[in-house]
């Protein structure tokens, strides 16, 4: 909530005079175009936006990881129906939309526009991959004149930049009323994780993503994306995003040397497990009992994948974590083997079987266990970190 400045003034005249003004200024407040006059010696309050690009669990997701982006809310918005609910939205025309809370100190409004776009299929306006119809079509909406110009300049840079065939189908409309989704939608990615991995990958949202952009998704391209002064603010939902995005890192361009090169350098038990999606041993492998605080990295890669600091006994042999370092440290994939439909887990940039996640964790710190392969993984002492290339990494371990 916005707080109001009373003058002080002597008198029954003074506080009548302080009351008009108070009502003026909050009708000031609310417009989006007329920012009120002692804006500057308010705390800075954060931007919104609110932005459709398919299923709200998905859009949510990405946006998360965008720069200066504070909260994203999952809802509903751009129908005739006061208070929609998820069983009615869409007959009533309404799409679904996430509102971006933002640090417009560290992004602009112009770079939120970037990243949805990177991040959708911004060519089928009839839908979002396997979700189809007009809820599902992809939408920019503006507040202000300016928010409008931004909007269509980028989406006419992006067409010039042919990254995509003929011109996108992205509708930009003036901002509706946004309802908030019912609570279970919220942060669906972390309650169901497991549900909604296989939701994502089945859609071929992220194949698409990455055919068409590749590691480009992640950053800000255009000019405007970000205000004078903030270019290398990354600050993120995700602290380790912010971390990776400060700099590149050399797991960022790790090329995978062939199978035969890797023979030379790994173990017999290390290619087994991480190249050949082989198991090792419970009990009988290095990290299983490890309680020493640190980082686990990919074998092969070294990029970050586990702090000890999620690391618990699970009592299964294997050493088991309940979240990675960042939602998207890692990579899911379905396996049918063993007469079962498995999550497996994999690593990023090296493309090495971790394990796999489960839905048997502790409770109390989200219900997942990420069972690993020690010989898939390298662990970095936190003593050694900061020697290693890990200090910014310091402050994920205990």
């Amino acid at each position: 909530m916005k707080t109001f400045q009373f003058a002080t003034v002597l008198g029954a005249m003074g506080l009548l005079c302080g009351f008009l003004c108070a009502q003026v200024q909050s009708q000031v407040l609310v417009s989006p175009e007329k920012p009120p006059a002692n804006q500057e010696t308010q705390a800075r309050q954060p931007a919104t936006a609110i932005f459709a690009g398919g299923c709200f669990w998905c859009v949510e997701t990405d946006f998360e990881k965008a720069p200066g982006v504070v909260d994203v809310v999952s809802g509903y918005s751009g129908g005739r129906r006061r208070a929609p609910n998820y069983e009615n939205y869409a007959s009533n025309g309404h799409r679904e939309v996430v509102l971006v809370t933002y640090d417009d100190s560290k992004i602009t409004y112009a770079g939120l526009v970037e990243w949805l776009i990177k991040h959708i299929d911004p060519t089928n306006g009839r839908g979002q991959f396997n979700d189809r119809g007009g809820q599902y079509a992809p939408a920019v909406y503006y507040a202000t004149d300016t928010e409008k110009a931004d909007a269509e300049r980028v989406i006419r840079a992006i067409e010039q930049m042919k990254v995509f065939r003929g011109r996108l189908s992205v509708d930009v409309i003036p901002r509706a009323e946004f309802w908030p989704a019912e609570e279970y939608h919220q942060d669906y990615h972390h309650k169901n994780t497991i549900k909604y991995n296989f939701f994502r990958l089945a859609s071929g949202r992220d194949a698409f993503v990455n055919s068409h952009w590749g590691s480009r998704a992640g950053f800000l391209e255009l000019p405007g994306a970000r205000p004078e002064g903030a270019l290398n603010a990354t600050d993120t939902v995700a602290d380790v995003k912010a971390t990776e995005s400060a700099e590149p890192r050399p797991w960022q361009s790790f090329r995978k040397p062939s199978p035969l090169e890797l023979k030379q350098t790994l173990s017999a038990i290390q290619f087994k497990v991480s190249q050949e999606d082989g198991t090792e041993p419970a009990f009988r492998n290095e990290f299983w009992d490890n309680k020493e605080a640190g980082l686990y990295v990919d074998i092969i890669s070294g990029e970050p994948l586990f702090s000890s600091s999620a690391k618990f006994k699970s009592g299964t042999g294997w050493p088991s974590f309940v979240t990675p370092i960042s939602p998207d440290a890692v990579e899911y994939r379905l396996d049918r083997t063993l007469f079962s439909v498995r999550t497996e887990v994999r690593s990023k940039y090296g493309d090495s079987h971790l394990g796999h996640v489960f839905d048997d964790g502790p409770v109390e710190r989200g219900g997942k266990r990420y069972c690993m392969n020690s010989a898939a993984l390298r662990f970095i002492p936190k003593d050694k970190m900061e020697s290693e290339g890990y200090a910014d990494y310091l402050k994920f371990v205990e």
